[in-house]
Formats: structure tokens, C-alpha cells, sequence
């Protein structure tokens, strides 16, 4: 079956450029001009990934992000954010809304749907028997890609939730920015060290009953971050 991308833009001429580039890989094409359009075919459409432009007539992108995640049946859907050059402020606000990456206009059409694919891989779900990791209230199902903390759903995006499972597939091992860039966001990552601290901080504030003082994920000052070693 073939993979729905939604793309968000008022921009006409990048709207087609992309759709063109999409539909000729097999894509289906979804199109939206403004952040309400976007989320109705965000729910109704039922797309495998969105390409959001953050800047929007009405609703602007930054707020469709936030209202996506926020929702049970859009919690999950990948998000790449299209942003100006420049607008640094706008790039870490989409990230610790929950974006998964993001490409700044003026783009290579060669890179963006690089990262589209890679970030469609990394969403593919584990087939095969279910796994289950459990310590200190956290509950992950590695099938479903199911959260729970305390027995309460928790919605990640999907790369929180690689980071999330990675993390705590290898307790007590330290991983610098670097290395979790190489695993985590994989070889085709275009994305900066810093971006690591944006998800790790996103990630603790839906997991950790107190992120000043995380009991999951632990900061290694001038190393990097590690999951709690389980006794």
C-alpha cells in the first residue's frame, strides 16, 4: 500500500514541486494551503508523515504541531517542519513541540525526500513477538510502540520513542549526542548535536514525574546521557 505524505504549505509552486517528487516515488499526495485544512486531513487522511510549513494563513505551523501531538489519533504521525533560514527560535520551538526533524527553505528536493524516507523507515513498527520493558512505573511495548508511566498512555513522537527505546535497551551505557545521532537518527541524519538535548529534555517532561530530577534518563555532565541501570 502506498505511503500518504501530507504537506503543508501556502506556497503553491513548493506544495506541487514536492507532490510532483512524491508521486513519482508511489506516493499518495495529500495537499493543505492553511493549518485548518491541515488538520482535517491530519485526522481524516490518516497520512504516514506530514511536512509542515511553520509559516501558516490562520492557524500557524507551530500550533498545528502542538494540537497533533496533544491528540491520541495524530500523537504518532511523523513531522518534518519547513522553516526559513535563519529562524534558529522557530526550529527549537517545533522541536520541543514534538517535531522530528526539520529542512530550511531554500531546500535540495534530493534532501528532503532523503529525510522523508529515512524518517519513514525509522516509524516502521517491529513485526514479530511482542516485547515488554518494564522498571519503576514505565511500561514500553516495543510491538505497538505503546507507552504507559504509572499505567497512564503516554503519546511520543516517533523519534521519542526511538530514543526512548533505544535508551533503555542498552541501561547504565553512556551515549554522547554523537552516538545517539548515530543510532537513534541513523545514517542519514542532517540534524545537529543540539537537537539530542531538544528530544532528550521533550522526552523527559512526558516521562519523568520531576525532569529536574529524572529517575529514567540521566544527564552525564560532559558525556552525554544514559537510562538508569536496573538493580
Amino acid at each position: 500500500m502506498s505511503k500518504r505524505v501530507l504537506i503543508v504549505d501556502d506556497e503553491k509552486d513548493i506544495v506541487d514541486l514536492v507532490a510532483y517528487n512524491l508521486a513519482k516515488e508511489g506516493f499518495k499526495v495529500l495537499k493543505a494551503y492553511d493549518g485548518e485544512k491541515a488538520l482535517e486531513l491530519a485526522r481524516a487522511g490518516k497520512p504516514h508523515l506530514i511536512l509542515l510549513d511553520l509559516m501558516l494563513p490562520g492557524i500557524q505551523g507551530l500550533e498545528v504541531c502542538k494540537i497533533l501531538r496533544n491528540k491520541a489519533e495524530t500523537s504518532s504521525i511523523p513531522i518534518i517542519m519547513l522553516t526559513a533560514k535563519g529562524d534558529e527560535v522557530d526550529k527549537v520551538l517545533g522541536l520541543e513541540i514534538g517535531a522530528d526533524d526539520y529542512v530550511t527553505k531554500p531546500f535540495s528536493i534530493k534532501e528532503l525526500m532523503a529525510r522523508i524516507r529515512a524518517l519513514l523507515r525509522r516509524s516502521e513498527p517491529v513485526k514479530g513477538k511482542a516485547k515488554i520493558f518494564e522498571y519503576g512505573g514505565l511500561r514500553i511495548d516495543f510491538e505497538s510502540h505503546k507507552v504507559t508511566v504509572d499505567g497512564k498512555s503516554v503519546n511520543l513522537s516517533p523519534m521519542e520513542y526511538r530514543l526512548l527505546k533505544f535508551l533503555s535497551q542498552n541501561p547504565g551505557r553512556v551515549y554522547s549526542r554523537e552516538h545517539l545521532l548515530d543510532h537513534v537518527w541513523g545514517d542519514e541524519a542532517f540534524v545537529e548535536p543540539r537537537t539530542v538535548d531538544v528530544h532528550i529534555r521533550r522526552l523527559r517532561a512526558q516521562i519523568e514525574k520531576n525532569p529536574e530530577k529524572p529517575r529514567y534518563i540521566s544527564t552525564v555532565r560532559g558525556a552525554g546521557y544514559k537510562f538508569t541501570e536496573r538493580d
